[in-house]
């Protein structure tokens, strides 16, 4: 194992059919409007945790939410993974903003897991 530290679930992405219905749910139950407003993604930032809504899916093509954990090493922490039986599903990829880098693998059970590197901590 490598001493890559892992910061916790800090983010979860949800697929939604309907954004604009999608948006009045999460912005009820979590009593806040959304920090990021787009057509092709809406982001809350709330208690330390960052909930997404993505159309369709987005284009990992979600069909379930996904937990993201927060490492400070994404390279090693897919090497971990990897080596210990999961399968990569989505390599390192700069999702823009300055901030992060995300990849996702799938564990022995088909789950879908995801980790994301924010670069202007690990920099």
């Amino acid at each position: 194992m490598s001493a890559s530290s892992v910061q916790g679930i800090k983010t979860v992405l949800h697929p939604v059919s309907d954004l604009e219905k999608a948006k009045a749910v999460y912005s009820a139950l979590l009593g806040v409007a959304p920090q990021a407003d787009s057509a092709y993604y809406v982001g809350y930032d709330v208690a330390g945790q960052h909930i997404g809504l993505l159309p369709g899916g987005g284009p990992q093509g979600l069909t379930s939410p996904v937990a993201y954990w927060h490492v400070d090493d994404i390279e090693a922490k897919l090497s971990d993974v990897t080596a210990a039986g999961a399968t990569v599903k989505d390599p390192p990829n700069e999702v823009g903003g300055g901030r992060v880098v995300v990849a996702s693998f799938i564990d022995p059970d088909g789950n879908i897991l995801g980790l994301i590197q924010d670069k202007a901590v690990s920099e």
